[in-house]
């Protein structure tokens, strides 16, 4: 219920500023107490909750990477352990470049006139880190590993930050000593406080995106809101072609069933997921059908869903990939193909550890902005429309996993592995 009553207070939020601000710019533009109005007031509002959302990325997102690697137990798990990881990367590549294509193809965010483009790129109110030094092929491929992940995490690298989180959690899942446990202890509890620091900033949600969203609207004009709702379009087709056409194929193909079985034995499950938005939520819910209806071995089941809810995340990994495209389209900001190839790098990776509860997505996002330069006020944006799209991915998330445990199921039961019950 808490979920739902924060989307319907941020999108009062956005739906109030907006209308504030076209009203403003009608009948006051010229006049000098709107910019005074927006540089003293509602710019440095948005200003304080966009920061607040940079300061959890870096230790929401370590804290999730390290929890949810070494949950998989890689030194027990073994084989299983590295299907589930290898399966996951491969589908949330696939979704992310479902997400790209989509955005480069069909251009939601292509459109605005150039003079309102170059109010929006001067409107960037968050201080950006240069950009690191153009690579290619090997030398690329080497700067992604950091040499100093505290320098990483303070110049936003965020590729770097995420590699130093999984090979934490690899090695902390091999390391079997009471002061390991005890550090993993600890690990959680960031994690925990991690969540509940930007639960309350989310509560502020509805005050930061109106006073962002009047901002852009005084300086944008509404013209900006005829791109959002292509935008939201693009996101639904790609999660409509992931969870109607890829996953269908996986089930056929990789778990030898019926793709219109399972879906009808995970009604349930799907309709969870899509009121709670949460896949933390909806995992006793997608344990249950794991084991009554889609009769999956239940230690393959368990430890898929259970790792899946925090790390095989495809509706979050293409709802990331497609927001920065978005709005690097939206702002005039140009992205070369190397910079997309990295930006669905950190999404695939990203989607390991973003939380699995609303608005999880929402720092990871913030962060690659600050990265490529494109202003972070765009965010309000997404922000108003993103309990609904949070519905849809998380659905998608969840239907996911289970897709996952159909998947390694088979491919256990395929290896001779004995207790493995399959059609």
């Amino acid at each position: 219920m808490a979920g739902h009553n924060s989307g319907r207070n941020i999108l009062i939020g956005l739906t109030a500023g907006a209308m504030l601000g076209i009203v403003a710019r009608l009948i006051a533009a010229g006049n000098a107490w709107l910019p005074w109005l927006i540089e003293h007031l509602t710019l440095p509002i948005g200003q304080i909750f966009m920061r607040l959302l940079f300061m959890l990325v870096v230790p929401l997102l370590f804290s999730a990477l390290v929890i949810g690697v070494q949950g998989l137990d890689v030194r027990h798990l073994g084989r299983l352990g590295v299907r589930m990881l290898v399966y996951t990367a491969v589908m949330s590549l696939i979704a992310v470049s479902i997400g790209i294509s989509l955005v480069n193809g069909l251009q939601p965010g292509v459109g605005l006139p150039d003079t309102v483009r170059d109010s929006a790129l001067t409107s960037a109110s968050v201080t950006v880190p240069p950009n690191q030094a153009d690579a290619s092929g090997a030398s690329f491929f080497v700067s992604m590993f950091p040499d100093n992940p505290v320098k990483a995490a303070s110049n936003g690298d965020m590729i770097g930050v995420i590699l130093f989180a999984l090979f934490f959690g690899v090695a902390l899942s091999f390391t079997r000593t009471s002061a390991a446990r005890q550090l993993s202890e600890v690990i959680q509890g960031i994690y925990e406080v991690s969540m509940t620091l930007i639960n309350g900033v989310l509560k502020l949600a509805p005050l930061g995106v109106g006073a962002l969203i009047f901002t852009m609207t005084v300086r944008l004009g509404a013209d900006i809101f005829v791109p959002l709702l292509a935008y939201v379009g693009v996101v639904l087709l790609g999660l409509g072609l992931h969870m109607f056409v890829v996953y269908p194929l996986s089930v056929f193909f990789l778990g030898k069933r019926s793709p219109l079985v399972f879906f009808k034995d995970i009604r349930l499950v799907m309709t969870t997921a899509f009121a709670t938005a949460s896949s933390s939520a909806t995992l006793p819910t997608a344990l249950k059908v794991a084991e009554e209806d889609l009769q999956l071995t239940p230690h393959i089941s368990r430890f898929v869903l259970t790792a899946g809810s925090a790390m095989n995340q495809n509706g979050t990994a293409l709802f990331e990939g497609v927001t920065v495209l978005f709005l690097a389209q939206v702002f005039g900001v140009h992205l070369a193909v190397s910079e997309q190839l990295t930006i669905m790098a950190i999404c695939v990776l990203g989607g390991i550890g973003t939380a699995g509860v609303p608005a999880g997505s929402i720092p990871v996002i913030a962060m690659i902005l600050v990265k490529y330069h494109i202003p972070v006020e765009g965010l309000a944006l997404i922000m108003g429309v993103d309990r609904f799209l949070d519905m849809c991915r998380t659905t998608l998330n969840v239907t996911g996993d289970l897709v996952a445990a159909v998947y390694l199921t088979q491919s256990e039961a395929d290896a001779g592995i004995n207790g493995v019950r399959v059609d």
